[in-house]
């Protein structure tokens, strides 16, 4: 602790330019603008810890965490299976620059093109045929095969229960969960994913951040339930063509039949989605 005393060596008061010392408990002793720099710098710690435990800005109160909850949901997409058809302005623009570059190609010989057109006419030629774009499902319009709109992304979507939905009724929705005690929010949209297929060995989540979130106010059909938070997470069909759906009823749809299944938020949903 520090004395409130000070001396001065010789006695009396400090004159210009003396430098005066303050007496401490140990018997040593350290000068005065010392310790004003140490008063000022705990001064300005104690200012910094109100500071951070006034300003929480990553992280949420336990109060609002109890009044509002969290739903992971997963935006299950096919990738497509062929390449898309060619826009006709861009096929338009593709042809005129083939034809553009044509009168600036160099010429070459007769004999050179010949054996050009010769080549794959040998023995190992395979008869290649195209498969159709237009699949049965297409035709039939089943919604519940993966065979269809193959040069589209596809969504999956669920029939049933569903956190904000009035109580007993089935809705469409996204598979989804409400976070509890999971490690990360990715885990707990991994976990509503494998409830739903059972396996997740052939998705991929792309990323570990959502890819948007939107607020969930209370609805007029079902005044009673609170707002929460949707986080969207995205995760990909990979390498198979057929995936087992434990729902009541499901569907595969394209961008713009998802939009009309929930016209309520098809704005959100178009700029999110992109492709």
């Amino acid at each position: 602790m520090y004395q409130n005393c000070f001396r001065r060596t010789g006695g009396g008061a400090c004159d210009a330019g003396e430098t005066a010392v303050v007496a401490m408990d140990d018997g040593s002793s350290c000068d005065l603008e010392k310790m004003k720099w140490r008063k000022a710098m705990q001064r300005s710690c104690r200012s910094l810890s109100r500071f951070i435990a006034t300003n929480r800005a990553f992280c949420t109160s336990t109060k609002s965490a109890d009044n509002e909850k969290i739903v992971a949901s997963v935006l299950f997409e096919r990738l497509p299976v062929v390449i898309p058809k060619i826009d006709p302005v861009v096929y338009a623009f593709q042809e005129f620059s083939f034809h553009w570059r044509q009168q600036f190609r160099r010429a070459y010989p007769e004999e050179f093109l010949k054996k050009s057109d010769a080549r794959g006419k040998g023995e190992y030629q395979i008869d290649f045929v195209p498969a159709p774009r237009i699949t049965e499902a297409d035709k039939t319009n089943d919604k519940r095969s993966l065979q269809r709109a193959l040069d589209r992304r596809l969504y999956l979507l669920l029939y049933g229960d569903a956190h904000g939905a009035p109580k007993g009724q089935s809705v469409w929705h996204f598979p989804e969960k409400v976070y509890n005690s999971e490690e990360t929010l990715r885990k707990c949209a991994e976990s509503a994913l494998e409830s739903v297929i059972g396996d997740l060995s052939h998705t991929y989540f792309v990323g570990n951040a959502p890819m948007g979130h939107i607020a969930m106010p209370p609805t007029e059909k079902n005044k009673d339930n609170k707002s929460f938070k949707r986080f969207f997470f995205k995760s990909q069909v990979i390498a198979t063509n057929k995936v087992n759906i434990n729902c009541k009823d499901f569907v595969w749809v394209t961008k713009d039949e998802l939009l009309e299944y929930f016209p309520e938020h098809s704005e959100y949903l178009t700029k999110m989605i992109i492709s």
